[in-house]
């Protein structure tokens, strides 16, 4: 059986486990220091950590899991790392610039079972999910990454926005934000996190009542419910009724913001009448809720659908905006790679499999 990444614990879940095994628990403190600010690779160098701590930390856990299969570089500055897990299966991590800082883009699940019509990501689904070590060392790889660059640059932002639907993966990614969130640690802040969901109701409301406090992005991509479950098949099972009410939960709850996420697809979803449906749904609300809306990367397999045009994007966005609807519309990267979620992972799975996905259930 393979050992579990360190990257995994928590500070407190490290401080106990040490406590439990005759370590003192103060000693976490240490170690983390060691992972995080100095970001070793290999638990011998961590030469100011009492050696008994260390030996007994190598016997039972490890520190690189990942290792890197192939990187795509775009003009932009967009790197897309597609690495390959123990297990055999490969994961996508994007690293985008901004004018505000760096931020990474993690993948929680092998594969998705969420299924929208549209998304490269679905195309493999999901054989299993992450743990939380997996998806903090995601962030790790970029920053050695950036380290080894020696322009004294470091990971800013995170989007749990990769392959896979987070609250399906719920308890780890609370890891995972406890983790790069640590002062101690990576101290990512809270405001510089956002976590995505296609819309699982109660996961909405769990993460409300959570201490978190991070980010909330909603995956809608259409007003009314025949649209939604004509492009997404979750909107059978949860239909926007249901989560508005997680939506308004969370609202009342937090009183934070919602970013709507709204991929336009020419044709589908992009006709003035949708945004005044979009407008009416959040219009109570509206000092609460900013829709992103986002250009369609086309995928292979999706051809059905088609980026909207320029002037249908303007178009959508001019009536929110008439509607007093914030709105803005997502700066693309990466447009000269595969841009879209899961569609590196996807086509090299294609070529090992000698052309078909049809072979592979993750």
């Amino acid at each position: 059986m393979n050992k579990p990444s360190i990257y995994g614990l928590t500070q407190e879940h490290m401080g106990a486990w040490l406590e439990e095994h005759g370590h003192k628990k103060s000693r976490a403190s240490h170690v983390w220091e060691w992972l995080y600010r100095r970001r070793v690779k290999d638990f011998a160098e961590m030469t100011e950590v009492n050696k008994n701590c260390v030996q007994l930390l190598s016997e039972h856990f490890v520190i690189e899991t990942l290792t890197e299969h192939t990187r795509q570089e775009s003009a932009d500055g967009t790197i897309k790392f597609l690495f390959r897990l123990e297990d055999g299966n490969l994961i996508e991590t994007v690293l985008m610039r901004h004018k505000f800082g760096l931020s990474v883009c993690v993948t929680t699940q092998v594969g998705c079972n969420i299924g929208c019509s549209f998304c490269a990501s679905g195309l493999l689904k999901k054989s299993r999910d992450l743990s939380a070590g997996e998806i903090v060392e995601q962030i790790m790889k970029v920053q050695f990454h950036l380290d080894q660059a020696g322009k004294g640059e470091r990971v800013s932002h995170i989007v749990v926005m990769g392959i896979g639907e987070p609250f399906d993966n719920y308890d780890n990614i609370s890891d995972f934000i406890r983790v790069v969130k640590d002062h101690k640690g990576l101290a990512i802040g809270a405001r510089h996190i956002t976590v995505s969901t296609s819309g699982l109701a109660d996961k909405i409301k769990e993460f409300a009542d959570s201490d978190l406090n991070v980010n909330l992005a909603v995956s809608l991509h259409a007003p009314n419910n025949e649209l939604r479950t004509r492009i997404m098949k979750i909107n059978k099972a949860i239909p926007i009724e249901k989560l508005m009410e997680a939506i308004e939960y969370y609202w009342d709850t937090t009183n934070r913001r919602i970013t709507i996420e709204y991929i336009l697809l020419q044709g589908v979803n992009d006709q003035p009448e949708h945004a005044l449906e979009l407008a009416e749904l959040l219009k109570d609300r509206r000092n609460l809720a900013i829709v992103n809306l986002i250009p369609y990367n086309p995928v292979d397999e999706h051809s059905q659908y088609q980026r909207s045009e320029k002037d249908s994007i303007t178009a959508f966005y001019d009536v929110l905006k008439k509607q007093n609807i914030s709105v803005s519309v997502r700066l693309e990267h990466g447009a000269d790679i595969d841009a879209a979620c899961g569609q590196l992972r996807s086509k090299q799975i294609r070529k090992d499999q000698g052309g078909s996905l049809e072979k592979v259930s993750s």
